[in-house]
């Protein structure tokens, strides 16, 4: 009997869904603000937008209004409370980058929806793989990749949660991109709610040797 209790474990084990088996529990947003200046951009501009048609540009590049490198080690704000899913440093065009996933109701059907945001080109990181963080925590500060560009913030938002590092792999649609700004005016404000909802995790390919939660 024992070898057939076994098989069926095993069984379960394989074609259970990865989701229910790799998940933490977290607080949805009650908000969300801007990752520079907060909480409404108050001394930077976006220089460059969202962009799904080549030349693709897959969120926002914010920059301080003195131009430059006058916004080195600025201050990056995590936008809304939730859950470190990947923070390294990549070197090569990225500098050290941070992708955050919040839950959110959603206003207009009522469900739970989660959404990623990646903080690239950072100068200094305090955040890491797992840990949770608030709405107007900082995480990191603003860089320049080395002295690679001019200082600046590259800030995306994405519906589609198994992106991670690889943006090739999901097709350049509003589908699977947020408009960061649009999405953020749209939800500046949700009620507070204070049961904990299951967030879906592991939902990444590796980048090479770097991993994310």
């Amino acid at each position: 009997m024992k070898p057939l209790i076994l098989l069926v474990g095993l069984f379960l084990s394989l074609f259970s869904p990865l989701v229910s088996a790799e998940e933490i529990k977290v607080r949805l947003a009650d908000g969300f603000d801007f990752p520079v200046g907060k909480p409404d951009a108050t001394g930077y501009y976006k220089a460059r937008g969202l962009r799904l048609r080549a030349p693709s540009h897959f969120g926002e590049d914010w920059n301080g209004r003195g131009g430059g490198d006058s916004d080195l080690g600025d201050p990056v704000y995590s936008i809304a409370d939730g859950v470190v899913t990947f923070a390294h440093d990549l070197r090569r065009g990225w500098g050290k980058v941070a992708i955050i996933r919040y839950g959110y109701r959603d206003k207009d059907s009522g469900e739970v929806k989660f959404i990623d945001a990646l903080y690239g080109h950072l100068r200094d990181m305090s955040v890491k793989n797992g840990q949770v963080v608030k709405r107007g925590e900082k995480i990191g500060t603003i860089g320049n990749n080395r002295g690679m560009y001019s200082a600046h913030l590259h800030f995306e938002m994405r519906h589609n949660l198994t992106i991670g590092m690889h943006r090739s792999s999901v097709p350049a649609t509003i589908a699977n991109w947020a408009d960061p700004t649009q999405f953020i005016y749209e939800h500046r404000v949700l009620p507070r709610e204070w049961r904990k909802y299951p967030m879906p995790i592991g939902t990444y390919r590796d980048y090479g040797v770097f991993k994310g939660l």
